[in-house]
């Protein structure tokens, strides 16, 4: 047996993801992959991994994981958890050797909720559907972590460059602001400019399928008219019946029928992923919002699935 990772404890949740299965929703399936897509790929390149091989994401810290049967590089990216290796620290976003028999734990984090751990080589559990990560919705891909379960560790190739270190901001500030792009479904509300007027509370229910806001609802201007399911996006700002924005996040549903009042740009996709409940979010407008009654109320052209 070749070098692998044996999972002592996992926090509250942690996953192996890659990039996703994109191109699979004709068939009902989402693409899912690493909440923050950044923090992921920062983390292959700092052990000269390509950008699609799979990593542990791990929410609010906890995890703790044994090299067994050979030596590793690491690297830890994302929320700052003080990562430790045989309880001797050393620095986020940095490459780290770690000796077979040694323990990488990482703590809890003081900004941010989601951490990346990649080992050179990559994590190399069997894909489903062309990927090894796991969608929380639709519980495809390979389970969620648990302890004893032991992680294998793919061959290094030489064709990538490593990087020794890559200083990264964390979201530390009290209000995190996200752009949005207005639409299509704007105009199904009689003040779509709320949604940029409010500070919104992220729910303790918010998770990779979406992050859910709380504050004053948006109230729809067609109450009991339904919308046909239409397909969704990463990003999406769907707003159920109760008037409160959900931000659809990886592994989000491939179709919906509730209205998307907007949808965050795809620079700012990734801050979602570092958000923790309890911190607020104010949104706003990339660009002037079209007048109510100039798009049709049925059919979504040009609406992406991802």
């Amino acid at each position: 047996m070749g070098i692998s990772l044996e999972i002592l404890r996992t926090g509250p949740l942690a996953v192996v993801e890659d990039l996703g299965r994109p191109g699979l929703a004709h068939l009902g399936v989402g693409r899912s992959g690493a909440a923050d897509r950044r923090a992921h790929t920062l983390a292959n390149r700092l052990v000269a991994n390509p950008d699609d091989r799979a990593t542990i994401e791990v929410t609010f810290g906890g995890l703790a994981a044994r090299v067994r049967g050979g030596d590793v590089d690491i690297a830890v990216t994302g929320a700052d958890t003080d990562p430790t290796v045989n309880g001797i620290k050393f620095g986020t976003n940095s490459v780290h050797h770690v000796r077979d028999g040694q323990v990488i734990s990482l703590g809890a984090p003081r900004a941010g909720l989601r951490t990346y751990l990649a080992v050179r080589g990559g994590i190399c559990v069997d894909p489903v559907l062309g990927s090894r990560s796991y969608d929380v919705m639709s519980a495809i891909g390979p389970a969620p972590l648990r302890g004893g379960d032991r992680l294998p560790i793919g061959k290094h190739t030489d064709d990538y460059p490593q990087l020794d270190q890559a200083p990264v901001a964390a979201i530390t500030a009290d209000v995190v602001e996200l752009s949005v792009v207005p639409g299509p479904r704007d105009d199904w509300f009689v003040d779509p400019d709320a949604l940029v007027h409010s500070e919104w509370l992220v729910s303790d229910r918010s998770d990779r399928v979406g992050m859910r806001l709380v504050g004053r609802p948006l109230q729809y201007r067609y109450p009991d008219r339904q919308l046909p399911s239409e397909g969704t996006t990463r990003g999406a700002i769907q707003v159920p019946p109760n008037g409160l924005p959900v931000i659809l996040g990886p592994d989000h549903p491939v179709t919906g029928g509730y209205p998307v009042v907007g949808v965050v740009v795809d620079e700012d996709v990734d801050k979602i992923a570092q958000v923790r409940p309890g911190q607020r979010v104010r949104l706003h407008w990339s660009r002037p919002r079209a007048a109510s009654g100039t798009r049709p109320l049925s059919g979504a052209a040009g609406w992406p699935f991802s």
